[in-house]
C-alpha cells in the first residue's frame, strides 16, 4: 500500500537529506583537494627555497643580523612615526613662519615706551649685507658643519658628548643651528626629552622646506640675544648703537658669544664674562680654519665695549609675560588684521614697578640670609585684573625664569579662602558657625595645626584668623556629606571658578594648600572678593594698535567680561573674615594706615614657601618667597617678610590714589580721600597718578580722537572749507571739477 500511495512529506525529507549529503560530500572533497593543493604548493616552495639555504658562519654573520635589523628597523620606524606626530602638528598651520614674526612695542599706562619684544622685519638686514666675520663667528661657535649635515649633526653631537665628558660638565652643546631654530619657531625652552625629540624632527622638516641660507638668516633674525632683543641686528643696536652691517670683528665675536647664554654673557650684565666668551669665539674661528691667529690678534688686544645703558631699567619679566599674552591675543584678531607689528599700551605703572623691584631686592638682601630665602615674586593688579606691577625674580639678568607666572608653588594656608568660600556658598555654614578643632584623619593621613595642639570650639572667622589646619579638612568632609573626595571636588571647582587654572590634583591635603598655584593667578583670584563675587582675568594689554596707529583691540571693549561665580553675600562674609586675619591674626604686618586690608598668609611644610596674598578696595596683590631648588627656609612664614613686602609696596601703590573702602567694612577712622603721599617717607619717590575720574576723562577724549580720525577724508581727497571734519563739504569739493586744466604727469 505504501508503494501505491507514497507519503509526499516523507519523499520531500529524503530529497532534502540527499541534497545535504551531496553538499557535505562536495564540501569535504573541496577541503581535501585544497589541503592537498596547499601541501603540494608548500612542498614545491620548500624545495625551491632550499636552494637558498645558508648554514654555518654565513647564516650567523650575515642572514641573522640582517633579519634582526629588518625587524628592529620596522619597529623603530613605527616608533619614530609615533614620536614625530606631535612635531607634524606644530607645522600644520600654513602661517607657521608668519606667526613667529610678531613684533611688539610696549607702552606703559601713560603711553611712554618701556620696551620691545619680537623681531621687526622692517629693520632686518639681508644675509648678504651682514659682515662675513659675524657669519663665520656664528658658524664656528654654534655649528661648524652647518652646510654639511641634514639638520642633525651626529658627529657634532658625539664630539660634544666627548668634550662634556672630559670636562665633567656641559661645556659644549650638540644642537645644530637648524635644531635651535626649530626650538625658537615652534617649541618652548623646557628641558625635556619630549622637546628634544620634537626639536630633532622639526629640524629635519625645516631642512626639507628651506634652503641653508634661509635657515641661517632666520636663526640670525630670531635668536634671543638678551636685554629683550631678538636677532643680531637688534642686538647690535642695543649693545653697540649701530647696525649689524657695521659691527667690527671684536663686536661680532661678542655677539656670537651671546647665543649660548645671553643673560650670562651679556656685556651689560657681566662685561668680563662677555669678553672672555668673545675670546673663546675667536679661538673657535682659528680652530675651525675660518681665520688665522694673525687675523684675530687685533680683536684679542682690543675687545669690544658696549654703550652705557645703566640708566635703562626695562620691566623685563612683565614684558615677557605681556608678549606671551600678545601671542595668544593675535590669534583672536579678525582675519582682516594682517600686520605683524603692534603697539600695545599696557597697565603697568612704571614707578610702582620700580618700587616693587627695589622692595623685593632690599628685603632679600636684608633678610634673605637670615631666613634662608633667595628668591621672591610679586604681582599687584587692579581689581579689574589689569596688572600694574610684576616681579618675577630678584635679577632678570641672572635668570629669565618668571617666578610670578611660570613657577608652580604650594600656596599653603593662602589656599584656605577658596575652602571657606565653598563652605559659605553651600548654605551650611556662616562666619559665626561653631566648629571644633580636634583630631581628624582621612585614611592614613592625619593633619596637624602649626602650633601642634588643638583649640576646641571656635567660629569659622576665628579658624581662618588663626589659620587652623584642621577646620578646612573637616569642611571638605562636611561639604561631601561625609565623602571628603566629593567635598574636595567642590573646592577645586570653586578655585577654577576664581581663575586658578593650574592643575589641582585631588589629594587629602588639598584643603590646606598642598597643591601648586602660580603667583599671578593667585593674586588676581583674590580680587573676586572685593568685586563681590565677580571673577576677572589677569591681563597686561589695555589697548592694541597696529604700527600705523589703527586701534584693533581694547580691553574695555573686547576683553573678557567679569563673571559672577559666588554670591555677593558670600563675598561680603569672606571680606569680613579675611579682614580679621589682618587685624587680629597672622597677617598683622600687612596692615595699612587708614586703608582697610583683607588677606591671608600661607606657609608650606618645611617652610619651603611663604606667601601673603591680600586686597584693598583699590588693588589685589600677592608676594611669594622661597628658593628655586625647593630647599626649606629658616622658619620663614607668610606673616613675616612676605607680609612686610606686601605692606610696603601696597602703601606706595595707594599714594595719590582715590581710596575706595572694602565692601561691607566701615571706613577706617580719619581715612583720607586720597592716600598720603608721604606715607613712605622722603626716601620713596612720590607716585604721580591720575584719579579714576581723570582717567575716565582721558579715555573719553581718546575715543573722540579715534572717531575724529575715522572721519578724516581718505588720502588724496582735499579737505572742505570747514576743515578735515567737514565731511559733507569735503565730498562736494572733491566732486567738483578743477577750475583750471592741469597738465598730466
Amino acid at each position: 500500500m505504501t508503494d501505491l500511495f507514497p507519503d509526499r512529506r516523507r519523499t520531500w525529507r529524503v530529497r532534502c537529506k540527499h541534497l545535504l549529503l551531496d553538499f557535505d560530500a562536495r564540501l569535504d572533497f573541496s577541503v581535501f583537494q585544497s589541503g592537498k593543493w596547499a601541501r603540494d604548493v608548500y612542498e614545491r616552495f620548500t624545495t625551491f627555497m632550499d636552494r637558498f639555504h645558508i648554514a654555518g658562519w654565513r647564516r650567523w654573520l650575515i642572514v641573522e643580523p640582517l633579519s634582526e635589523a629588518a625587524t628592529l628597523g620596522t619597529g623603530g620606524l613605527m616608533l619614530m612615526l609615533m614620536l614625530a606626530i606631535p612635531s607634524f602638528r606644530e607645522t600644520s598651520d600654513e602661517n607657521w613662519l608668519k606667526k613667529s614674526e610678531l613684533a611688539v612695542t610696549f607702552l606703559d599706562r601713560y603711553g611712554n615706551e618701556i620696551g620691545n619684544r619680537g623681531i621687526k622685519h622692517n629693520d632686518s638686514v639681508t644675509l648678504e649685507d651682514m659682515p662675513d666675520h659675524l657669519i663665520k663667528a656664528t658658524l664656528a661657535t654654534e655649528d661648524r658643519r652647518f652646510f654639511d649635515h641634514f639638520g642633525i649633526d651626529f658627529f657634532g653631537t658625539f664630539r660634544a658628548l666627548l668634550t662634556n665628558a672630559r670636562a665633567g660638565g656641559v661645556v659644549q652643546g650638540g644642537s645644530t643651528i637648524t635644531q635651535q631654530l626649530a626650538k625658537n619657531l615652534f617649541l618652548s625652552n623646557e628641558r625635556t626629552i619630549e622637546r628634544k625629540i620634537n626639536e630633532a624632527f622639526l629640524a629635519l622638516w625645516l631642512e626639507t622646506h628651506l634652503a641653508k641660507n634661509e635657515i641661517l638668516k632666520l636663526y640670525l633674525d630670531r635668536a634671543y640675544m638678551g636685554g629683550g632683543t631678538f636677532g643680531v641686528n637688534s642686538a647690535a643696536q642695543y649693545y653697540f648703537g649701530k647696525s649689524v652691517r657695521d659691527v667690527t670683528l671684536p663686536e661680532a665675536a661678542m655677539l656670537a658669544g651671546l647665543f649660548k647664554a645671553p643673560s650670562k654673557f651679556s656685556p651689560l650684565v657681566n662685561l668680563p664674562a662677555a669678553r672672555a666668551r668673545a675670546n673663546v669665539v675667536l679661538d673657535n674661528l682659528v680652530e675651525a680654519g675660518f681665520m688665522t691667529e694673525g687675523q684675530v690678534y687685533g680683536a684679542r688686544r682690543n675687545p669690544a665695549t658696549p654703550i652705557d645703558r645703566k640708566q635703562e631699567d626695562a620691566p623685563n619679566y612683565y614684558l615677557d609675560w605681556a608678549f606671551d599674552e600678545m601671542r595668544k591675543l593675535v590669534d583672536t584678531f579678525p582675519k582682516s588684521v594682517t600686520e605683524s607689528f603692534f603697539i600695545v599700551r599696557t597697565a603697568i605703572e612704571p614707578n610702582l614697578q620700580r618700587y616693587a623691584e627695589h622692595e623685593v631686592e632690599s628685603a632679600l638682601r636684608q633678610y634673605g640670609h637670615d631666613y634662608g630665602a633667595s628668591q621672591s615674586a610679586l604681582v599687584i593688579a587692579d581689581l579689574d585684573g589689569a596688572v600694574r606691577a610684576m616681579v618675577g625674580g630678584r635679577d632678570y639678568g641672572a635668570s629669565q625664569f618668571n617666578r610670578a607666572v611660570d613657577a608652580l608653588r604650594q600656596p599653603g594656608s593662602s589656599f584656605k579662602p577658596y575652602v571657606y568660600a565653598t563652605a559659605l556658598a553651600s548654605g551650611q555654614f556662616t562666619p559665626q558657625t561653631i566648629v571644633v578643632d580636634s583630631p581628624v584623619c582621612i585614611g592614613n593621613w592625619c593633619p596637624h595645626n602649626y602650633s601642634g595642639g588643638y583649640s576646641g570650639s571656635m567660629t569659622l572667622t576665628q579658624a581662618i584668623t588663626n589659620s587652623v589646619n584642621i577646620i578646612p579638612v573637616k569642611l571638605s568632609i562636611a561639604l561631601g556629606d561625609g565623602n571628603p573626595k566629593l567635598g574636595r571636588a567642590k573646592i577645586i571647582q570653586t578655585a577654577r571658578n576664581f581663575g586658578i587654572y593650574t592643575p589641582l590634583p585631588d589629594t587629602p591635603s588639598l584643603p590646606i594648600g598642598a597643591d601648586e598655584v602660580n603667583v599671578l593667578e593667585h593674586a588676581v583670584a583674590y580680587a573676586t572678593f572685593p568685586n563681590l563675587g565677580k571673577v576677572v582675568a589677569p591681563h597686561a594689554a589695555l589697548e592694541v594698535r597696529t604700527g600705523t596707529g589703527d586701534l584693533v583691540w581694547r580691553f574695555d571693549r573686547d576683553g573678557k567680561r567679569p563673571e559672577q561665580v559666588i554670591s555677593p553675600k558670600v563675598a561680603l562674609d569672606m571680606i569680613g573674615m579675611m579682614n580679621s586675619v589682618v587685624q587680629n591674626g597672622t597677617g598683622r604686618r600687612a596692615q595699612l594706615d587708614g586703608i582697610q586690608v583683607a588677606g591671608k598668609t600661607g606657609t608650606t611644610n618645611g617652610y619651603r614657601d611663604a606667601w601673603f596674598v591680600g586686597y584693598t578696595g583699590n588693588f589685589s596683590g600677592a608676594v611669594w618667597m622661597g628658593n628655586d631648588d625647593y630647599q626649606p627656609t629658616k622658619r620663614m612664614t607668610g606673616g613675616t617678610i612676605p607680609a612686610l613686602i606686601w605692606h610696603n609696596v601696597m602703601a606706595y601703590a595707594h599714594q595719590g590714589v582715590e581710596l575706595r573702602t572694602l565692601p561691607g567694612l566701615p571706613p577706617p577712622q580719619h581715612a583720607p580721600t586720597v592716600a598720603n603721599a608721604g606715607a613712605q617717607g622722603a626716601s620713596a619717590p612720590q607716585q604721580i597718578l591720575l584719579t579714576r575720574k581723570g582717567t575716565e576723562a582721558l579715555v573719553r577724549v581718546e575715543r573722540l580722537l579715534d572717531e575724529a580720525t575715522r572721519a578724516l577724508p581718505p588720502p588724496g581727497v582735499p579737505p572742505g572749507p570747514l576743515g578735515a571734519l567737514g565731511g559733507a563739504t569735503t565730498q562736494t569739493a572733491a566732486s567738483e571739477p578743477p577750475s583750471a586744466p592741469t597738465k598730466g604727469n
